[in-house]
């Protein structure tokens, strides 16, 4: 394999893609898509956001320090854009795109039901990086399509018709597995 050196950017790709939920303290809600979200501890469960600070949910995030990050499917991916591309500022976007919402268990940001997952959240800190600013939160509550869950209680995400974002594109989450965490290093039982 042979590599050529390319412009420095944000290259890690692909990234879930997520429809975020705010509230600010006047009662008005917004919706926002953000492909800039991961995984930042497992307990407490936490996760980051950066988000630009000229973004309405910007505002409502910092003003009552709690959103919820809805996980959409394929079947959103019109609105996923639609969402990252208007501004609140000029379009209610969740009256626009039709979006059904629902109260949170925790917090005073509601859900989106169409989405298959959700997790209500509550920001630990924000730290200015440059564009973005980065909002750390717990994760207090998570809300999940029973149709994901099998008997034994396990979460089957690729059943969720997920959708990631890469470099400027969306592409649907894969149905199958190419491994299991830890296979590499499972002892194979002998005949």
């Amino acid at each position: 394999m042979s590599k050529v050196q390319f412009k420095g950017g944000a290259m890690l790709n692909p990234v879930p893609v997520v429809l975020v939920t705010s509230k600010n303290s006047q009662g008005n809600i917004n919706v926002f898509t953000v492909a800039w979200a991961g995984t930042a501890c497992t307990k407490p469960p936490m996760l980051t956001i950066a988000v630009r600070p000229q973004r309405l949910s910007y505002d409502y995030i910092k003003d009552t320090m709690e959103f919820v990050v809805n996980l959409p499917s394929e079947a959103l991916t019109k609105k996923v854009d639609f969402c990252g591309v208007k501004s609140g500022k000029t379009v209610d976007k969740i009256k626009e795109m039709g979006f059904t919402l629902s109260p949170s268990s925790v917090i005073d940001c509601p859900i989106i039901e169409d989405c298959p997952i959700s997790l209500e959240c509550k920001v630990k800190s924000i730290t200015p990086l440059g564009t973005h600013h980065l909002f750390l939160a717990e994760i207090v509550q998570v809300h999940v399509d029973e149709n994901l869950i099998d008997k034994n209680g396990k979460i089957h995400f690729e059943n969720g018709n997920l959708i990631h974002y890469c470099h400027g594109e969306y592409y649907p989450m894969i149905k199958h597995s190419i491994g299991k965490f830890g296979f590499s290093v499972k002892k194979h039982k002998k005949s």
